[in-house]
């Protein structure tokens, strides 16, 4: 496991790097706290609201541990159109408290939707029972 300041190192010499780094800390911890975040600041001599500002905009950050698995279910126009709506409670049902669902806008996936996401792997043309099988298998 890498620690903070070899994360933070690995970018050191590139442009725009506030985002990167916030990437792989969240890809290596499961989330970015606010003493990260402060870390961060400093070596980038950002204030903390800034970076703060950041991880609190984009949805894939994390502000404390949650070790459940999440399922992404795609909520954009196109899945919504072929479903993905009513495919909600049926993942939420499956679920229950052991496996986090979000929806997330646009998995890429629009000719083939409804689809989800779970780790990295892409799931499309889902129904109720595809769905529920791949919620209670995460």
């Amino acid at each position: 496991m890498a620690d903070l300041d070899q994360i933070i190192s690995r970018h050191s010499d590139k442009k725009g790097q506030l985002l990167p780094i916030l990437h792989d800390i969240q890809a290596e911890f499961g989330f970015i706290d606010n003493a990260m975040q402060g870390q961060v600041a400093q070596v980038l001599n950002l204030s903390r609201a800034e970076v703060h500002g950041v991880v609190s905009f984009y949805h894939d950050f994390r502000t404390s541990a949650d070790l459940r698995p999440e399922v992404q279910v795609c909520g954009a126009e196109a899945c919504q159109a072929r479903g993905a709506g009513a495919l909600m409670g049926v993942a939420q049902d499956a679920a229950g408290e052991r496996v986090r669902i979000r929806t997330v806008y646009c998995l890429g996936l629009c000719s083939v939707g409804p689809a989800a996401r779970i780790g990295d792997r892409l799931h499309a043309r889902l129904d109720k029972a595809i769905l529920a099988r791949l919620v209670e298998d995460a």
